[in-house]
């Protein structure tokens, strides 16, 4: 039988030239937690035209929203921040000493290079560390391992006059050099994907709602809350202000497949197999069971997890805001959380953006969220 040419195409992407552009140079902005101005203002810059209007709070957090006069309030929300480090203290050497600005993860760092954000700009460094053959020339001492009390920072300076010379102070804030990068198979690479993906995807929902001429029955804040990483406190802000009655909250979730990380514990979630949906307290289940019928309608694949008493995003600050606020967590599967390799697929991108914008479109003020 003669072999016949396959009719099967590859979907088209939602994603544009345009779009990915954007979501290189967000990943590449440093936005370090308490410091995330850059990559708001590049954030807002991109959504703007896709909006009606935008606000932003006092501590940076970075709000867009369609329908602003509307009484009925839908939040689809990120987080800004990346884990980061603190200078602390300068020696008279010239090393430089840190302290955590979220949960920056110290086995990392050893020989990573980084900017060192001072008052006269970003500083180049690394992170210094004996080579192999010292740290284990006497076999009767334990090789000693990175801890945040014997790492340091090199800048070339070799006194403490020189590092101050530089612009580089206590409190300067510590980032990773590592930008985005694409791996075989539809895989992107980065830093801070936790969680300036979420941003990314939901400023495409912003874009696409645009593109389709789609007009909302309420109004819809899209938000970019700052410290998350430091305890969800941009969230816990921001929802006491908008005071929204529904909330969607995307972030990164782990990928249990890779090792060292239990399934029993952590679930079953993959990279390419599609968004996470949670079940928790803080989750309303009427509102997940309306995400779940979207993604089965829409054919979009899902993958599902508990979580226990917290769920641990932002989701927490708003389903216990004000008077309560039906709330929802829609996760994008990621390898290597908090380290400079943050991994994860296209295929995910995708169908997270296309489920938080079919739920848009499913819901209204009149979507019965009741349990009584």
């Amino acid at each position: 039988m003669a072999k016949t040419k396959s009719t099967k195409t590859k979907a088209k992407s939602i994603l544009t030239d345009t779009s990915l552009a954007f979501l290189k140079n967000y990943i590449n902005t440093p936005s370090p937690v308490g410091f995330e101005s850059g990559g708001q203002k590049l954030w807002l810059e991109y959504i703007k035209p896709f909006t009606d209007t935008y606000f932003s709070d006092p501590y940076g957090t970075a709000v867009a929203v369609i329908n602003p006069t509307a009484p009925f309030k839908v939040v689809i929300e990120a987080h800004a921040d990346e884990i980061s480090w603190f200078v602390n203290y300068i020696n008279e050497q010239g090393l430089i000493y840190l302290k955590r600005n979220g949960g920056v993860d110290h086995q990392v760092a050893p020989a990573k290079r980084v900017w060192i954000h001072g008052s006269k700009g970003p500083v180049k460094a690394v992170f210094g560390w004996p080579a192999i053959h010292t740290r284990m020339s006497n076999p009767e001492q334990k090789e000693p391992q990175p801890k945040v009390d014997n790492l340091c920072l090199d800048c070339g300076a070799r006194t403490k006059k020189e590092v101050e010379a530089l612009g580089i102070h206590i409190g300067s804030v510590v980032t990773y050099e590592e930008g985005f990068d694409e791996l075989a198979y539809d895989y992107y690479i980065g830093r801070a994907f936790d969680n300036r993906v979420g941003g990314f995807m939901i400023a495409e929902v912003a874009r696409m709602l645009k593109a389709n001429n789609k007009k909302l029955p309420y109004g819809l804040y899209i938000v970019n809350a700052v410290q998350e990483e430091i305890g969800l406190r941009g969230a816990e802000m921001i929802a006491r202000r908008i005071k929204p009655d529904i909330a969607i909250i995307t972030d990164v979730t782990h990928d249990t497949s890779t090792p060292l990380i239990s399934k029993a514990i952590e679930g079953d979630i993959q990279c390419g197999k599609g968004p996470s949906l949670a079940y928790a307290p803080a989750i309303h289940n009427k509102l997940l069971k309306v995400v779940q019928d979207v993604a089965e309608k829409n054919k979009i694949p899902v993958q599902l997890r508990t979580l226990s008493r917290s769920t641990g995003t932002d989701t927490d600050s708003f389903a216990y805001a004000n008077d309560g606020c039906p709330s929802v967590l829609i996760s994008i599967p990621l390898r290597y959380m908090h380290t400079t390799v943050e991994m994860l697929h296209k295929n995910d991108i995708e169908e997270t953006i296309k489920l938080m914008y079919h739920t848009l479109l499913a819901l209204s003020p009149k979507t019965n969220l009741s349990y009584l």
